[in-house]
């Protein structure tokens, strides 16, 4: 008996994590292409063996507004689909060119996370030049990282060279 309870509970456990990966590989699939402007971030500190630590311009000067911890701000997205804030979520109807963005209050300022970009060993020059975080979302509020943009809205690759 011990040992079906345990095979069933395995299998309920598999199949939620490939379900959660499932809505993330969907979000990447068919979400919506919108860039963040990444705050400037003290360069000795910026890369930090194979990833580099992430801040967002748009979390500058939200800090006393937020009055959740844990709450959505609304993004909205200029025809280049750069998001900058516009208030924080009160339920309200969304316009066309919104989107909402998870954000997290702590130690006195708003935090967006993914808060750092992995990167293939011996790419840190490449990514230094990136100005925007190139996010895909959904339309709840899920969003996922999947890369980073030079100041022209190009995504970089690892190929490239600046």
């Amino acid at each position: 008996m011990k040992k079906v309870i345990f095979i069933v509970s395995s299998l309920v456990v598999f199949a939620v994590f490939n379900y959660g990966i499932y809505q993330k590989e969907q979000i990447k699939a068919h979400g919506e292409t919108v860039f963040l402007e990444l705050a400037p971030v003290d360069p000795r500190s910026l890369m930090q063996g194979d990833y580099m630590q992430l801040r967002y311009a748009i979390e500058a000067g939200q800090n006393n507004q937020a009055q959740e911890q844990r709450g959505y701000m609304v993004v909205a997205l200029n025809p280049d689909k750069v998001g900058k804030f516009n208030r924080f979520y009160q339920g309200e109807p969304l316009a066309a060119n919104e989107k909402l963005l998870h954000y997290h209050n702590q130690y006195g300022g708003i935090r967006i996370v993914p808060d750092s970009f992995m990167f293939q060993e011996g790419q840190a020059k490449l990514y230094a030049h990136a100005k925007y975080g190139v996010f895909r979302f959904d339309n709840q509020g899920n969003h996922i990282l999947v890369g980073l943009a030079d100041d022209r809205l190009q995504v970089i690759q690892p190929n490239q060279s600046y």
